[in-house]
């Protein structure tokens, strides 16, 4: 297992029914198959987990680890919660949202390049809600200080929105791999703005490969 610890891809955990719930690392994912909670997988192989010699039988036992596993539990009243669910607001999250970009000056920085702003401040009667916040670079932050974006003369270049469930679980992902993405972007509808920009990104890359 020590081979695993900084293995770069998590397990994705769904629920009986396919819905997308969290990422798991190699350790709970282990537990959950070896209790017998996963009910089916889903995915390419991801890893296999070696674990002790069997005394009498001399075989070593064996944990193969998919990208994908549906557990047991969560109830239709679970999943009604989610539908009216909001994510906690976090920077991180934020960033990834807007896919790193200033949402004023269009430009694409790193997380420490990115500051968070209330496009109606705060002491203008803003809220810190993902409806009224924004990823902004530092000058342009500066430049709107106080103000609103009209006030300022500097218009957004996207609407800020809450995640749904489906793609907050998305934005928490590192390193997705192909068959992860293409399950949770099917469970999101295709006019969010995160799809819209992933696809983008995608004709871009496909651009520069012919």
């Amino acid at each position: 297992m020590e081979q695993l610890i900084n293995f770069p891809h998590r397990t994705l955990r769904i629920d009986s029914t396919g819905l997308p719930l969290e990422w798991i690392d190699f350790r709970e994912a282990a537990k959950l198959y070896s209790v017998g909670d996963v009910i089916y997988t889903l995915g390419d192989h991801l890893y296999t987990i070696k674990g002790g010699v069997n005394a009498k039988s001399g075989l070593r036992s064996e944990i193969n680890i998919n990208s994908i596993v549906a557990t047991r539990g969560r109830s239709k009243h679970f999943q009604q919660k989610l539908a009216k669910f909001t994510p906690p607001l976090s920077n991180q999250t934020l960033f990834k949202r807007d896919d790193h970009l200033c949402l004023y000056c269009g430009s694409q920085y790193s997380k420490r390049e990115l500051t968070r702003d209330h496009v109606t401040p705060i002491s203008r009667g803003g809220q810190d809600i993902w409806q009224n916040v924004v990823s902004a670079c530092k000058r342009c932050n500066n430049l709107k200080g106080g103000k609103t974006p009209e006030e300022s003369s500097m218009g957004l270049l996207a609407i800020p929105f809450a995640p749904s469930y489906a793609e907050y679980i998305l934005l928490q992902g590192r390193n997705i791999l192909a068959d992860q993405m293409k399950f949770l972007l099917n469970h999101i509808p295709k006019s969010s703005p995160i799809i819209e920009r992933i696809q983008s990104k995608d004709k871009v890359s496909t651009r520069l490969k012919n």
